[in-house]
């Protein structure tokens, strides 16, 4: 986070599209390219085929485009992908999968009758391999000629990539063929000859290997369409994020509906979102009550009531009455564009596994031209035929493939995080991915996070002869009309166990003390027990216990009394929220060892924790003190996540070795953590640490997968014992193969399940700013 503010404040930040990169090793060249450039620091990404970019401040990003052309491949900067305020896509890709489509096919087509024929000798007939070499040359000249020209240009700047490997492959495979054919014994009526597996030497002018390169051919392009293809379905999820944003809104000009684009709200406009509509963008409710769903940004499934005051995020969808809604933020400075904004920062990172993966990936096709070269020579130098020689060497070439390699990070960290947007975990960078492997201990703040920071009705304690519906009906009532945060929660409370509530009159605020008014014909007194003595009034034995027992406990003692007698004592405290001890197991069950931190009292605190089943408490602490914690706690060799959501939760945050911060918490604690957890519900950290560590093992499975494939695959290829075809197959296997275990993250599961509805009510409602 350090390092990321301090190189926006070198310069600026520019993103690049890329185009024409075939593998790893291209995007590491057009990295060091650009590293070059004096004050430019950029990472390339080849899953998302982008360039980020810090540049000195006036950089013309011009110029950076011009770099990347010199290395033979396109640079654009990037159209409107999405408009910021609709959320709808406008410039995602798809000629060059097309273009991908159509080579696949027609090779299809023309090379599968070749490889059968080189396959099967009952298939060969007398002309069979003329009949091979016309089918097999539109495959190595029309379906081949990306690589043929990708290898040109590598070449023209005195660099190699994988194309290289495939163009001279295939491109010496196909002379090789005319050679024989023409001036060997191939070309001879009735020529046969068998399959093998391994390179058998023989006089090297009676083989053909048109299969190979039309086979070849074929194998590779199947694995990079779908290697493309399944790069689109793993940013699926940041699309569908951008698709959910409403595309029009009814305004309000002058009492006067009117229906706009979404793009052209302003801040302060009043637009109305009626049952079923989604609501344009982040705002606050002005007037009107009605259940709000969610879930597409949340996660859940149970609607959040809202009324006036209550803030409203965009793309969520009013589920009940009409609303009119005041738009505090629109643009890109709404939830859900930063969210995609985040999620894409996230996905076009780097993390440490992925920078030495590169390096490999830059020396390796260099490497494997010298082996496929020493290899030749050595079947040669040993007396083999140059058929035999040739062939080993041409399987050195295309078995080589850096692109598993180069696919292994990426394309994990796209599903990953993508999966995670759409739990409402935002992973704010890769390197966090790192972070969540080692940790073994997690704070967590109680305010907000381990409750819920606002607050609720507790305890209803009723006197002898006094209904508890009427005693919350008739106390809700007069509350309802108080702007008092405690008034609020008792008018809350009231409604949500009785429903509708009747409207006083002759209502007075008594400053300080509390209301008073006439309810269904009761005058009603609702405040403090100092109120009582205005009224003479006594408190039964029984309430004033209830009273004391509630202080005791930290929480506010509210008197309710009408028609001369004292009827009920409310409690509202800071609820405990109803998934905090679910979450509680679940940090113990990922070997983490839960900490309550806070600023609170001890007495409230541990009251807290027993009833979470949290075991160590600090309590009694400044937010400077927070900070102390997290270094203490560091030193003794802790690996320390911090979950927290106010401004005195961000110095620790940022000082944890994972930072996690709750989506409902303030702006500055969000922006000093490295996960941001859009719900306000705890299991979400779990979530969250569950994921990092499986999109981190997903990695690690893909890099194995990619260096044991070719430390095993190379050597016996150099031997003679696997077939060129064989091996393109092989090698296109390979990148499909770490690409489909990467998908496998999109069937992630949360195990925070449904909230019940009071946990949804009761929690914090503030707007998000990741």
């Amino acid at each position: 986070m350090s390092e990321t503010a301090s190189k926006q404040a070198q310069g600026i930040d520019i993103e690049l599209e890329i185009g024409g990169m075939t593998c790893a090793s291209c995007a590491n060249r057009i990295e060091r390219k650009l590293n070059k450039l004096n004050g430019v620091i950029a990472s390339v990404n080849y899953a998302t085929e982008k360039a980020r970019i810090t540049a000195p401040a006036g950089y013309d990003p011009q110029a950076l485009v011009a770099e990347v052309e010199k290395t033979g491949y396109t640079a654009a900067l990037p159209a409107a992908k999405y408009d910021q305020q609709q959320g709808e896509p406008t410039d995602w890709p798809d000629s060059e999968l097309l273009s991908l489509k159509h080579r696949l096919i027609g090779s299809a087509v023309l090379s599968i009758p070749i490889v059968a024929m080189a396959m099967i000798p009952a298939l060969q007939f007398n002309y069979w391999q003329w009949l091979s070499l016309a089918m097999a040359a539109p495959v190595i000249l029309w379906a081949g000629w990306p690589f043929h020209k990708a290898a040109y240009t590598n070449l023209r700047h005195g660099t190699a990539t994988m194309d290289t490997l495939i163009s001279i492959g295939t491109t010496a495979a196909f002379l090789w063929s005319l050679y024989a054919l023409f001036f060997g014994t191939a070309g001879t009526p009735g020529m046969t000859h068998p399959f093998e597996l391994t390179v058998a030497p023989t006089d090297g002018a009676g083989n053909i290997y048109l299969e190979v390169a039309a086979g070849v051919i074929l194998f590779i392009l199947a694995g990079r369409y779908f290697e493309k293809r399944s790069k689109r379905q793993a940013g699926a999820a940041l699309r569908a994020l951008l698709e959910l944003g409403a595309k029009d809104v009814a305004v309000l000009r002058d009492g006067t509906e009117v229906r706009i684009p979404t793009d052209q709200l302003s801040v302060g406009d009043e637009f109305i979102v009626r049952p079923g509509e989604k609501i344009a963008t982040d705002g606050v409710v002005a007037s009107g009550r009605s259940a709000v769903d969610e879930s597409m940004l949340t996660g859940e499934s149970v609607p959040v009531e809202v009324g006036a005051g209550d803030t409203v995020t965009g793309a969520t969808v009013n589920s009940g009455g009409r609303l009119v809604i005041r738009a505090t933020r629109v643009g890109s400075d709404t939830q859900l564009a930063q969210m995609a904004q985040l999620v894409e920062n996230a996905q076009s990172g780097k993390a440490e596994v992925q920078r030495l993966a590169d390096r490999i990936s830059g020396v390796f096709v260099p490497i494997v031209i010298a082996i496929a070269t020493g290899t030749l020579a050595a079947w040669l130098g040993a007396g083999f035929p140059i058929t035999a020689a040739f062939t080993a060497a041409v399987a050195v070439l295309i078995i080589a493939c850096p692109c598993a390699l180069g696919l292994a990070t990426p394309s994990a960290l796209l599903v990953g995080t993508g999966r995670g947007a759409q739990l409402g975990i935002l992973i704010k960078g890769p390197e966090v991915l790192e972070s969540t492997r080692k940790v073994d201990t997690i704070l967590l703040d109680k305010t907000g996070t381990v409750t819920t920071g606002k607050m609720t009705l507790q305890g209803v304690h009723t006197a002898p002869g006094t209904d508890t519906d009427e005693l919350l009906r008739v106390a809700g009532a007069l509350e309802d009309a108080s702007e008092h945060p405690i008034a609020q929660a008792i008018a809350r409370g009231a409604t949500q166990r009785v429903g509708d509530l009747p409207i006083p009159e002759s209502f007075k605020n008594i400053e300080g003390r509390g209301v008073q008014g006439v309810v269904e014909g009761h005058l009603v007194i609702v405040g403090r027990e100092s109120m009582l003595e205005d009224w003479s009034l006594t408190m039964p034995v029984d309430l004033a216990r209830a009273k004391a027992q509630a202080e005791s406990a930290r929480e506010t003692a509210v008197i309710v009394a009408w028609d001369g007698e004292v009827r009920g004592v409310l409690t509202v405290a800071d609820a405990i929220k109803d998934t905090s001890a679910e979450a509680i197991t679940q940090f113990r069950a990922l070997g983490l060892t839960p900490v309550l931190l806070t600023g609170d009292n001890r007495v409230v605190a541990e009251q807290v924790a027993a009833q979470v089943g949290i075991d160590k408490v600090i309590a009694e602490v400044m937010p400077q003190d927070k900070l102390r914690v997290v270094k203490d706690l560091q030193k003794q060799g802790k690996v320390v996540a911090m979950v927290g959501d106010g401004v005195n939760d961000a110095a620790a945050l940022a000082q944890a070795d994972l930072g996690l911060a709750m989506g409902t918490g303030t702006d500055v604690a969000i922006e000093a953590a490295d996960l941001t957890l859009v719900r306000g519900d705890l299991r979400a950290a779990a979530d969250a640490i569950r994921l990092s560590r499986k999109t981190l093992g997903t990695i690690k499975t893909n890099l194995f997968w990619a260096f044991a494939y070719n430390v095993a695959a190379i050597p016996l290829a150099a031997l003679g014992l696997l077939n060129p075809m064989l091996a393109g197959a092989a090698m296109a296997f390979s990148s499909v193969f770490v690409v489909t275990n990467s998908l496998r993250l999109r069937s992630f599961k949360s195990q925070a399940g449904n909230p019940s509805p009071a946990a949804v009510r009761s929690r914090a409602r503030q707007p998000i700013d990741a």
